[in-house]
């Protein structure tokens, strides 16, 4: 019979933030997969749990993965944990728990603190619907292209940044997205956590000429202004005679499309007229 994975989340900076449940499996489990063994040999230690370990990141995690489907086909019980919060989240572990999953393996969830919906929590910006964006690229171009895809974003954006990275990164955030009201959260469940609520401008200039310390959590407020498609006048009339088809009056559909586009909206009605 196979074995489980069991995904644990791991405190995010606090050790007491780790639940009974997950020391439990730790210790029930016949070994750990970890993003760094000795981060997770601290935890392991600090809880009086001494299990066997096997190293799964980024750059092992085809090879490993495949060592450790084998180890639960074979019938062991397999935690994966990362070096803070919920493993699989902006991290290899999801290639693991996908790669049980489509082998037929239980994938069990240990649930643990995790930084993105903590600091979402007290960012004070609205949370009734928002999106995490996780860590911006350092390739120029999947950057740029990431960056131009969340201009138009309504809901509040949730980045993570390391404090080396942080500077370049608000300057770019601010390059494209304007001034925005941010939260800058660092240091989530530790004895220096704070929320500073600022602004994108406010904040450049701030890190411009301080250095950051510690892990950042950027929350950023959604744009204010509605996306709009960049369509041809023949795409726009299109779509308002399938609004018109729909029963809706000629001047309210053009009125309509023009709001959802870049065009005026008497072009699109005397387009609908055939003007």
């Amino acid at each position: 019979m196979s074995g489980k994975l069991y995904v644990v989340g791991t405190p995010i900076g606090n050790l007491s933030d780790f639940s009974p449940r997950a020391v439990e499996t730790l210790a029930s489990v016949d070994f750990i997969a970890a993003e760094d063994t000795r981060v997770t040999l601290k935890l392991l230690n600090h809880f009086e749990i001494k299990k066997p370990m096997v190293s799964y990141f980024e750059h092992n995690r085809r090879e490993r993965g495949e060592i450790i489907l084998e180890r639960i086909k074979s019938g062991e019980n397999c935690a994966i944990v990362t070096d803070a919060g919920m493993p699989a989240i902006s991290d290899p572990g999801e290639d693991l728990v996908d790669l049980c999953l489509s082998n037929g393996i239980t994938v069990e969830s240990v649930p643990g603190p995790t930084a993105f919906a903590t600091a979402m929590a007290m960012s004070g910006l609205p949370s009734g619907r928002f999106t995490f964006e996780g860590f911006l690229s350092v390739n120029k171009p999947s950057r740029r292209e990431h960056l131009e895809e969340i201009v138009s974003e309504r809901r509040t954006m949730v980045f993570y940044e390391a404090p080396h990275k942080l500077t370049a990164t608000l300057k770019d955030l601010y390059k494209y997205l304007g001034d925005r009201r941010i939260a800058l959260i660092k240091e989530l469940t530790k004895i220096h956590e704070t929320v500073e609520r600022t602004t994108l401008s406010e904040a450049c200039e701030k890190y411009s000429a301080q250095t950051p310390k510690g892990e950042f959590v950027i929350v950023i407020e959604g744009s204010t202004e509605p996306k709009q498609k960049e369509v041809s006048l023949d795409e726009a009339v299109a779509l308002a005679k399938g609004l018109v088809e729909n029963g809706m009056a000629i001047n309210d559909a053009a009125k309509e499309i023009a709001k959802e586009t870049k065009l005026k909206k008497g072009d699109i009605y005397k387009a609908l007229l055939g003007e």
